[in-house]
């Protein structure tokens, strides 16, 4: 936990993120007269989605999904 002033935080601003970023610090304070008044933290980043759109899990692949690729390449000779 660090704790700067206005001012400071004024100048430094981007060292505070760096510090913030680089998991140095996981909270900064910035204080005014001495006492806190603001807490500095990372967004948390949210999990990457695995599946995205209107439709995730009101759509399920059928059984026989791969069996059709064998009879599209029937179709055309055996070559797709």
């Amino acid at each position: 936990m660090t704790q700067v002033n206005m001012l400071e935080a004024k100048s430094d601003l981007s060292k505070l993120v760096k510090l913030l970023e680089s998991k140095q610090e996981e909270v900064i304070y910035l204080a005014r007269n001495g006492k806190a008044v603001v807490q500095m933290t990372l967004i948390p980043k949210k999990p990457a989605s695995k599946r995205i759109g209107v439709a995730e899990g009101k759509f399920k692949v059928p059984d026989e999904f791969d069996k059709w690729d064998t009879e599209v390449e029937d179709m055309f000779g055996g070559e797709v």
